[in-house]
């Protein structure tokens, strides 16, 4: 069984018995695993560990059982393996910022958290520690034509602000045309929520509208990345995942005005998967031609 359909499984598995103890080594045993070897699994697919995660969805099912209002709180606490209602209470008002005998009083409505979706991407493994699969390459210097615009990440339609610039290029681009879709996004100031995003192709377009730009972008060292699913959505666990290989890999950060390429091998399938280039310093024990 692939890595991530064991997690995906593991997943379904905890939900199922919530009720239960739920230790590692259990849940481990379940899939014919080391203790070990899952938990460094679970904890790079899911950016958390077991314990985390079984946790919060132990509570995300409190709060159902705390709005139906069948079950006492400490039945509740029992139910669902928090050891005590003390317990219980800590870790309610640690995630949801009130204790669950206020939220049962004053009625409000707490909404409840689907199991989240496992990110397929490849993994590799480092001296035992797992890590998202990754090349360390030139990304070399292009030139690419495309439609550019700024976002801010604090709009609460910043997605679909970037959707619908994709499916302008898309639209303007004649379905003869084969070509890769460079995504790039640059210019993000330290404790600002605002950056400038490209969308393109590595061809010269003539389109003579507003927002179209031909720019070239020189050569960098970097990490690449392969993903599956929308990067819009994976953000937190591209994030987690960056940040451990840069702790694991010991590698380093790059100043750059590019926080990162993402290439797309064809232009009318943005469906497809896809590899994320992130600048990183090139150091001395980095034999890349």
């Amino acid at each position: 069984m692939e890595h991530y359909k064991v997690i995906e499984e593991s997943l379904l598995h905890i939900e199922n018995n919530l009720q239960q103890p739920l230790s590692l080594e259990s849940v481990s045993k379940t899939f014919n695993m080391s203790k070990y070897y899952f938990h460094r699994l679970f904890s790079a697919i899911m950016g958390c560990s077991l314990n985390q995660y079984t946790l919060s969805r132990r509570l995300n099912a409190s709060v159902q059982y705390i709005q139906s209002g069948n079950l006492s709180l400490t039945e509740i606490a029992y139910q669902l393996n928090f050891g005590t209602p003390s317990s219980f209470t800590r870790a309610f008002k640690s995630k949801y910022g009130i204790s669950p005998s206020t939220l049962r009083k004053n009625g409000k409505t707490i909404a409840l958290e689907d199991i989240p979706p496992v990110i397929k991407r490849p993994i590799k493994n480092i001296n035992g520690d797992i890590v998202a699969d990754f090349t360390l390459t030139n990304f070399k210097t292009t030139q690419i034509s495309g439609i550019a615009f700024e976002v801010d990440l604090a709009e609460s339609d910043f997605k679909e602000k970037i959707r619908s610039y994709s499916r302008m290029l898309v639209n303007s681009i004649d379905e003869t045309i084969s070509s890769s879709c460079f995504v790039i996004y640059s210019n993000c100031q330290p404790n600002s929520t605002r950056f400038k995003a490209l969308v393109g192709i590595p061809q010269n377009l003539s389109i003579n509208q507003p927002n179209y730009f031909t720019v070239d972008v020189q050569q960098f060292f970097c990490a690449k990345f392969k993903y599956y699913g929308d990067l819009l959505d994976i953000g937190d666990v591209f994030i987690t995942d960056f940040a451990r290989f840069l702790k694991i890999s010991q590698q380093e950060t790059e100043e750059s005005d590019i926080e990162l390429i993402q290439v797309f091998e064809d232009i009318h399938n943005l469906d497809s998967p896809y590899h994320i280039h992130v600048p990183i310093k090139k150091l001395s024990s980095d034999d890349v031609g």
